[in-house]
């Protein structure tokens, strides 16, 4: 890749250049090919593999784009009827040919001549796609991806009124990081005032989620949900019980430092009583740091931050500016979050994201260059499954490029103290956000667990979990209906279950890159590109061994990253 000029799209070597996703008659005659194509040698065998994956990544893609366009615009009704059809009527019919075509595969007598190296993680796949497969589960599937969709478009309608201006929460929630207080505890309370209003409706959502989720898991043969998603997200290398131990050692290595912290602020802040709102604001009494004005200089700003650190890095977030591949701006009507989105024929990611002129949106838009630049380095494989790398590996990619990029900083705060107080922030959230995850994890391993459970039983074991995993420091007193339902804050608990934990690993992965950064930056960051390198062609375990860091869980483990941010942390004070 030189310069910033755009790459081309992958070449088709099995359907037509021009062939565009539309409607279920056009893609079928190619899965009909693909399922009946006599396979006589390993030859026939490897290049029906790559035309099987050239197809899914037309189909992925196509279907990728159909999501991106119902979360830039919620009222975009042609968007919302194209997604429709696909969860509807496309989606569901692929699932059934998918099925047909993993027996294929796995029935053929040339399976054990595939070089292992390149076949072995997509293999494994599919003979757990495989097993979890029942032809029953796809209406089933259909209507957890209908509904799970609603809780995007409920929040995207949230706006709340604050000084005669009607805004999303998403920029709302900037405000919390101004130095008066009486103005933040009115924005707090408007944000989680707005949120308790659809209390009953995403309540009964999570209701039929539920359902459907658990009816799923019991069709495959498993007593719970949770045990069914475990196979079905492909937790080869970790089990239950590592994420239990995960639990554990967030509760007792980070939560004390956590406690240290908030006590620190609250002292430098002088009040006798910490609050929620008063968590995000700088304890300097200076205005909140605000490291752009607007969002084409928050690119601009990180496309020559991420240079600094790495060229390549630079000239990735480039090109997708130059393609449209970005939408950053928060506005009405635009879903809630923020992700990347990897287009594997195209070869070039689209990021989504609700920047409201935060210190926040600097760190979320590097985040997701995290994910763009693992999708640039990987964007050769010709397998769909070697570019559809783990969460756990995913989000190390993200969380790390938060890190890696703080010695460049000063692009965006040119005053020494600003930058100080923007590195202290980042790394505050570095922790602040562990047991968080925490919470969330162990309260889907309840939820999914209990699947008899009432709305009210789940909100007083969401209130227990929650309990265990605040810092005591933080006054919640007459806050407690807020508390109640603060988890309907967390989109994946809707949209993707189960997805969480693995930001709290890889941001543990993301401590010691950054710990070896700072004793070796060519070495550490020569490995975290060869680590990105690898995509999903090794174990879990084998990528973050080529980062130079362990995949571990451990209360000693998680000691000594937590004692490590925390020397950072002083060096800042």
């Amino acid at each position: 890749m030189t310069g910033s000029s755009i790459p081309q799209p992958r070449v088709r070597e099995y359907l037509p250049k021009e062939f565009k996703l539309t409607v279920w008659s056009k893609i079928k005659p190619y899965f009909n090919e693909l399922a009946k194509r006599p396979l006589e040698s390993v030859e026939e065998l490897e290049r029906w593999l790559s035309d099987k994956s050239e197809l899914e990544a037309v189909v992925t893609e196509a279907l990728a784009w159909r999501y991106i366009k119902i979360t830039i615009d919620s009222k975009d009704q042609k968007a919302e009827e194209l997604y429709q059809y696909a969860i509807q009527e496309l989606i569901p019919r692929i699932a059934s040919y998918e099925n047909k075509l993993n027996k294929k595969l796995v029935e053929s007598p040339f399976i054990d001549q595939l070089p292992a190296e390149r076949y072995y993680i997509h293999i494994r796949g599919i003979r757990n796609a495989l097993s979890l497969f029942r032809e029953e589960n796809i209406p089933l599937s259909t209507e957890v991806d209908m509904y799970s969709k609603e809780y995007g478009k409920i929040f995207a309608e949230m706006t709340i009124g604050i000084g005669g201006q009607e805004m999303t929460l998403q920029k709302a929630g900037a405000l919390l990081e101004e130095p008066n207080r009486k103005y933040r505890e009115e924005v707090y309370h408007k944000i989680n005032q707005r949120i308790l209003k659809d209390r009953l409706a995403i309540d009964q959502l999570f209701d039929q989620l539920l359902e459907k989720r658990h009816q799923i898991a019991r069709n495959a043969g498993f007593d719970n949900f949770r045990d069914y998603k475990f196979m079905s997200l492909g937790r080869f290398d970790y089990s239950v019980e590592d994420c239990l131990e995960f639990h554990q050692s967030i509760a007792k290595q980070v939560l004390p430092v956590i406690n240290k912290m908030y006590t620190r602020r609250k002292n430098a802040l002088k009040f006798d009583q910490l609050r929620p709102w008063d968590l995000t604001v700088d304890t300097s009494g200076e205005a909140a740091l605000r490291p752009f004005e607007h969002v084409d200089e928050l690119t601009e700003k990180s496309i020559l931050c991420l240079n600094r650190l790495h060229p390549t890095f630079g000239k990735v977030i480039q090109i997708m500016r130059d393609m449209g591949h970005l939408d950053l701006d928060s506005r009405l009507s635009k879903r809630p979050g923020g992700y990347n989105m990897p287009l594997h024929i195209t070869g070039v990611p689209f990021i989504f994201m609700n920047a409201s002129n935060a210190l926040g949106d600097m760190r979320t838009l590097l985040h997701e260059s995290g994910h763009a630049v693992h999708s640039f380095l990987t964007r050769n494989y010709k397998l769909a499954s070697s570019k559809r790398v783990p969460s756990e590996v995913a989000e190390l990619a993200a969380m790390s490029m938060e890190l890696l990029t703080m010695d460049h900083w000063d692009v965006f705060f040119e005053n020494e103290a600003d930058l100080r107080r923007a590195k202290l922030n980042q790394l505050e959230n570095v922790l602040k956000i562990l047991p968080w995850i925490a919470t969330i994890d162990k309260f889907q391993h309840w939820v999914y667990t209990n699947p008899e459970q009432t709305a009210a039983e789940r909100k007083d074991h969401w209130v227990r979990i929650a309990r265990e995993f605040t810092p005591e420091v933080v006054d919640m007193e007459n806050l407690e209906q807020y508390q109640e339902y603060n988890w309907h804050k967390q989109l994946h608990l809707f949209e993707v279950p189960f997805y969480y934990i693995e930001y709290g690993m890889a941001q543990l992965g993301a401590i010691a890159i950054w710990k070896r950064y700072k004793e070796s930056p060519e070495k550490a960051l020569k490995d975290y590109i060869a680590a990105l390198e690898l995509g999903y062609t090794r174990p879990i375990g084998e990528i973050y061994k080529r980062a130079g860091i362990s995949f571990d869980f451990s209360a000693d483990y998680v000691q000594s990253l937590v004692q490590f941010v925390e020397q950072e942390m002083k060096k800042l004070l």
